[in-house]
Parts: structure tokens; sequence; C-alpha cells
């Protein structure tokens, strides 16, 4: 359990927020950022909502790829080769691989 979770977001800043479409339905629960799609927007919106919902307890983190790769996110790809955008929560990679409140929601309160 921790005190305050750690959300990064990890891709390219003209890459789209997941794999799929955004459409009237928002199955993300995000808003601000439709319908552009595209990743730092996506973020943005994320970032506004975590900080609404849990006031100071979640910090968020966008590492862009744009101008080079992490070694520690190298290694992520190396070992798991997950799909992009990667999201760690508490430097965890999750299964996610999108953008999506409900989702990202549900791992933070596994570590609150």
């Amino acid at each position: 359990m921790s005190s305050i979770v750690t959300v990064e977001v990890i891709g390219f800043s003209d890459s789209a927020c997941g794999p799929f479409p955004c459409d009237g339905d928002r199955t993300c629960e995000l808003e601000k950022c439709a319908p552009s799609e595209n990743l730092v927007k996506a973020f943005n919106a994320l970032n506004d909502r975590l900080n609404h919902l849990y006031k100071g307890k979640v910090e968020t983190k966008l590492t862009l790829l744009d101008d080079g790769l992490p070694e520690y996110v190298a290694e992520i790809i190396e070992k798991n080769q997950p799909p992009l955008p990667i999201i760690l929560v508490n430097n965890h990679l999750t299964p996610i691989g999108r953008i999506s409140l409900p989702q990202i929601r549900e791992e933070i309160d596994k570590e609150i």
C-alpha cells in the first residue's frame, strides 16, 4: 500500500492514446481530449481527472520517446514487449495498453 501512487504513461508525442478509435461512448471516460486520439492530450485529460478523483494521492508522469529511449523503458520493452502507450503504476507494468480511466483507476485502487 502506498501513500502516493505514481502513474507513468510512455509513448510518442504524436501517437494515439490507444488502439481503439475515439467514439461517442467514451469507454475511456475522458472527454477533454476527444476526438483527438492524441497521447499528450489524453494524458492531460487523465491527469486532470486523477487529480480531481484522488486529490493529491496520485502523481502522473508523461515520458515521451521522441528524443530517445530511457534505459528502464528499453528493459521493459525487451522483457515484456508491451503495446504503446505503456502504462506503469508504481513502476509496475500494467496490461492496459491505452489511456483508459476505468482501467487505470482499477490499478491505482490496488495500490492505495
